[in-house]
């Protein structure tokens, strides 16, 4: 994978997004960031790899007793069944790795609870597979911050890239000029972007589009 120039970009043609974990059980342990961030910018990232139909895998662990998915997470994709593992490495389950392998995208984009573990496995697998593997580390979350941080660490020593959910929506954009995916990016900022979706609703108002505000 290059690391620099153009090619080190992402490209939603090249792209596939798995998720993972993130169920109840996970999210009780979770202190590396407070939780609300994660469930807001994991529904912020599925939504933006359903606007540039990038394939998205969604999968449990043991979810009969650590909970199903996230409802807003679910909604996102409703007619899409997690895949439920006994794996705690995702990477050892071929019903997730058959659908990366048949996708034929390389650039693969991953986000977990928690980081030291149900992310750091599958990435650093996945790497020795010669998967190009992107972590988006504000969609993730460990046990603690230091759990998290050694993670992350860790993954970008063995050749990950770490990014951010936005940063994922930015490189798969590349040009506002595409207005084909531009508009339907609007409203995912404008849900889950925090201060600059509050700065895109106040500028429709200004331009008189009332975005937000019910009228």
């Amino acid at each position: 994978m290059p690391k620099t120039g153009l090619d080190a970009l992402l490209r939603p043609e090249d792209s596939i997004l798995v998720l993972i974990d993130h169920q109840p059980y996970q999210f009780t342990n979770l202190n590396s960031h407070e939780p609300t961030m994660i469930v807001n910018n994991v529904i912020g990232l599925a939504k933006t790899a359903k606007v540039f139909n990038v394939p998205t895998v969604l999968t449990t662990v043991i979810e009969e007793r650590g909970g199903y998915l996230i409802k807003g997470l679910q909604d996102v994709f409703p007619e899409q069944k997690p895949i439920n593992r006994t794996f705690i490495n995702t990477w050892e389950d071929p019903n997730v790795t058959s659908i990366v392998r048949k996708s034929g995208r390389k650039q693969l984009v991953l986000a977990a609870l928690w980081t030291e573990i149900c992310l750091a496995m599958p990435t650093i697998q996945a790497l020795g597979e010669g998967y190009d593997v992107f972590v988006v580390t504000d969609a993730s979350g460990g046990v603690s911050a230091e759990a998290h941080d050694m993670a992350v660490r860790r993954m970008a020593a063995a050749g990950a890239v770490p990014i951010t959910w936005l940063a994922v929506m930015a490189e798969w954009q590349r040009d506002w000029a595409r207005e084909k995916t531009a508009a339907a990016l609007a409203g995912v900022l404008a849900e889950h972007g925090g201060a600059s979706g509050v700065a895109f609703a106040w500028e429709m108002q200004l331009l008189g589009g009332h975005a937000g505000s019910g009228r």
